[in-house]
């Protein structure tokens, strides 16, 4: 049930408002990979000679070019990290907007949305980012034990907070956050389950540019799908 709820969200690609958002969220996360890039890079230039004195060698010259064609693989991989707390900012920022989306198109028999003012949202979503990081650092005590199954624990750690971010915050525009929060206790396993395959692709460098959307329309999806099985 949980890929029909995302078959449902892939479906409404070409709906005006989501091209809209996903362009905004593109762009956006595009901008922050860029500006880490670019701080990373002057801090190369900084910190390494044009040329190093090597014992027996002597000058080697173009290390900071090497350093820099280094960095660009560095950031693809950092990049897998990065969108993680890309997806938890989203949440504050767009989702409401693509939930309505999902709503108009798929439910329109249902009542307004109750409308959360954007900052509530905001400061929900600076707590989230705020404990995403706490445990996250903490989650590297356990990849020491994992070996081989670091990835399944990154993707279960992360989908554990994501599915729990943007099911809460889905289901309190319509259920209000006690409503929500009841919900979430009671199907935690399904919402578990749909942050995690939310978390793999976003690992995924270039498709992890597109799964913010595709997550909030999912969740969407999954919460009035649960929300009718009471």
């Amino acid at each position: 049930m949980i890929f029909a709820d995302f078959l449902k969200a892939v479906g409404q690609l070409t709906d005006r408002r989501f091209r809209r958002v996903m362009g905004i969220g593109v762009a956006l996360s595009l901008a922050l990979l860029v500006g880490v890039y670019a701080l990373f890079l002057m801090f190369i230039q900084w910190a390494t000679p044009e040329a190093v004195q090597i014992p027996f060698v002597g000058p080697v010259e173009g290390l900071q070019t090497l350093l820099s064609w280094a960095s660009a693989l560095f950031m693809i991989g950092l990049s897998v990290f990065l969108m993680m707390p890309v997806a938890s900012a989203f949440t504050g920022l767009f989702l409401d907007e693509v939930a309505q989306a999902v709503e108009d198109r798929h439910y329109p028999a249902l009542p307004p949305a109750a409308h959360v003012p954007f900052m509530d949202n905001l400061i929900e979503s600076v707590n989230f980012f705020a404990v995403l990081v706490a445990v996250n650092i903490g989650a590297l005590l356990l990849y020491g034990f994992a070996g081989p199954f670091i990835p399944v624990v990154f993707w279960a750690v992360n989908g554990f907070l994501l599915g729990r971010e943007y099911f809460t915050m889905v289901a309190t525009r319509c259920i209000g956050r006690a409503g929500a929060k009841v919900l979430r206790r009671r199907y935690r396993g399904q919402i578990w389950l749909a942050g995690t395959l939310m978390a793999a692709p976003l690992s995924v460098p270039l498709v992890n540019l597109l799964i913010p959307v595709l997550g909030a329309a999912t969740f969407t999806h999954l919460f009035h799908r649960l929300q009718s099985q009471r």
